[in-house]
């Protein structure tokens, strides 16, 4: 499986895939915006979410803008079987290209 989706194969995707916001919680507080349906998960506690997840349904993951901290997430949650993917760009990336755009929600 692909470690990474670029923005247009995201949005084909979007509506069936566990889509996770796992920016770090200073980004994530400093921001209104996330990708719409996306549950926000603290990376420093993967340990108390990660058993969770499905391993059954594709789980999307992205930060502020792909790197490291994405992609060591999706490396992690593959490593335990789960179906995961990062997104290219992360959000930025995402609203560069045109994805839309949602407020918040309460943290999960």
């Amino acid at each position: 499986m692909e470690s990474s989706l670029d923005p247009a194969a995201f949005h084909a995707i979007q509506h069936q895939a566990l889509v996770l916001d796992v920016r770090r919680k200073a980004d994530y507080d400093a921001s209104a915006e996330t990708v719409p349906d996306a549950f926000w998960k603290d990376p420093e506690q993967i340990q108390r979410w990660i058993g969770a997840l499905p391993k059954t349904h594709e789980v999307v993951v992205y930060c502020v803008r792909g790197g490291a901290l994405s992609q060591d997430i999706a490396a992690r949650l593959q490593a335990e079987g789960i179906k995961a993917r990062f997104l290219a760009g992360g959000l930025e990336g995402y609203k560069a290209a045109g994805g839309r755009i949602a407020a918040k929600r309460a943290a999960s």
